[in-house]
């Protein structure tokens, strides 16, 4: 069964500046099937297994460690104090002096002079959303936003102030840059600030070097205890994933994880893996495997043809390799997402409890020509498991091709009973086109939809999402943790292969939940 989410929205104000004690004492309650508790400005989003807890033993937990009308002192630990220093020479800094009829110096001022809430951690790793800024430097953000910010840039825009932990777009007011790393994968606690903190910016005078960006941390060992492969070649992008990070959320984290999590986990269970073991998600182009030692593969997904030593390995199929065999892949035009697993799966070195990989977080890397990738416990006998075969939908004969329309169930989102009619009827009206798909989000062509924008909050993997602009988006496994569009829908969990496996050019054709099985 899929994950169940339910959102808690507290009716006061104080009762939302507990959601960040409230959401880490709920992480540490010990309640079983609980995945993950995102809080937000309004609202707490919490995510769990339905097989394991139920909807209202949450609700009763929630409800007796929540104060009505007051913060509550065993929500959390109080709020830390925390001091950032700063440079303000950011490149907004005077256009913003100019707009507010301050000077520079008063802007500084004026903006160092108020301790800041820690209102949520979201958007990329470690970005924290923080109020209130002074009412006289609440401007909007900008028109166009820029494609990329400098990592460690101190900005406003509204009533927020936030830092860019690593490079991305944005279109906040840059007043300057911190002088410490608020987001480092390295240190042994990666987060500098966390939600409830209470921050004060300390003005350093004088020009200081800007810090680097974080780099990347690996997340499998650069010598492995027991060689598995090497890559020759490394193809477009080759990421490891496994089930993905849950738990994490609150700290801005994406879930990462398999795409296709169904075409994953049957590789994981061609060779009798764990269902967490770790495996390769292959896009557009295959890499070049050379095999170091004894084992067994399995290939599922669609994309990609693996080929061992020239010879075909048949679609959703395993089978043993040894020291010298070469594993390479050849497009098939079938779709975009192919896995490679290892027997008892390679080897890794986690982060918070996952191996997956996000790029924006600076959590591993697309593989490189000259990695060496290991068994995570050297194969004990390798002709266990393999030569096993599944059959998907896809590969009997007569099935459904690439120009065929691809079908999604929309369901309610978390807490309501109905999707609006109004935006029901406009994703039903005709088919989408799918314009492009990354592991962000897909995005379509077609109706304009009702959209717009809401306080922002968590969602999960296959929100709907409609901006202002009417072009909706499928959210997907590393969509930002918090979103402040309208998310009026939900595509069915056991939909999602058949959208994330789609080309671009592929007719998408929305239709109620209850108007078609699978």
């Amino acid at each position: 069964m899929a994950n169940a989410a339910l959102y808690h929205r507290p009716d006061s104000e104080a009762g939302q500046l507990a959601l960040p004690g409230l959401a880490e004492a709920l992480l540490a309650s010990g309640l079983p099937g609980l995945v993950d508790a995102v809080p937000a400005y309004e609202s707490l989003y919490v995510e769990y297994d339905p097989d394991a807890l139920s909807a209202d033993t949450l609700r009763d937990w929630l409800a007796d460690h929540t104060v009505p009308g007051a913060a509550d002192a065993s929500a959390g630990p109080p709020a830390r104090q925390v001091e950032v220093p700063v440079c303000y020479d950011g490149e907004d800094l005077p256009d913003v002096a100019e707009r507010t009829g301050l000077s520079p110096e008063e802007v500084v001022r004026l903006h160092s002079g108020t301790p800041y809430r820690v209102r949520a951690l979201g958007f990329v790793a470690g970005f924290p959303f923080m109020e209130p800024t002074p009412e006289p430097l609440r401007l909007p953000r900008r028109a166009s936003p820029r494609a990329a910010v400098p990592p460690h840039s101190l900005a406003v825009a509204n009533a927020q102030t936030g830092i860019y932990p690593v490079t991305a777009p944005g279109g906040w007011n840059l007043l300057g840059r911190t002088l410490v790393p608020v987001y480092d994968p390295h240190r042994a606690e990666p987060f500098l600030l966390r939600p409830g903190d209470e921050v004060r910016f300390v003005p350093v005078p004088g020009k200081a070097d800007p810090l680097p960006p974080p780099s990347p941390r690996l997340l499998w060992p650069e010598q492995p205890h027991a060689p598995a492969l090497r890559v020759r070649k490394p193809g477009v992008l080759g990421l490891l994933m496994d089930r993905g990070r849950t738990g994490q959320g609150r700290f801005g984290l994406v879930r990462s994880g398999a795409l296709d999590a169904q075409a994953a986990a049957i590789a994981n269970d061609l060779l009798g893996n764990a269902p967490d073991a770790a495996l390769l998600e292959l896009h557009l182009t295959g890499p070049v495997l050379e095999v170091l030692g004894a084992g067994a593969v399995a290939c599922t997904g669609r994309g990609l043809r693996a080929e061992v030593n020239g010879d075909p390995l048949p679609p959703y199929s395993s089978r043993a390799v040894g020291p010298g065999d070469v594993l390479t892949f050849r497009p098939d035009g079938q779709g975009r997402v192919t896995y490679l697993a290892v027997s008892g799966g390679f080897e890794t070195r986690p982060f918070l409890g996952s191996a997956s990989t996000d790029l924006k977080g600076g959590l591993g890397r697309t593989l490189r020509a000259g990695d060496a990738l290991g068994y995570a416990q050297p194969p004990e006998s390798p002709g266990f498991h393999v030569a096993r075969q599944f059959a998907p939908y896809w590969t009997a004969p007569g099935s459904a091709r690439r120009s065929e329309v691809v079908r999604l169930r929309l369901l309610p989102v978390a807490g309501e009973e109905t999707i609006p009619p109004e935006v029901l009827a406009a994703l039903c009206a005709a088919p989408f086109r799918l314009l492009d798909l990354d592991r962000m989000a897909a995005r379509f062509s077609g109706p304009a939809v009702p959209g717009g924008e809401i306080r922002s909050e968590a969602c999960p993997v296959g929100t709907v999402q409609v901006p202002p602009s009417g072009v909706p988006l499928v959210l997907l496994n590393d969509k930002g943790t918090l979103g402040g569009y309208s998310r009026p829908a939900r595509v069915h969990p056991g939909d999602l292969p058949r959208l994330v496996q789609a080309l671009p050019g592929t007719e998408v054709a929305f239709v109620p939940g209850d108007l078609l099985t699978v």
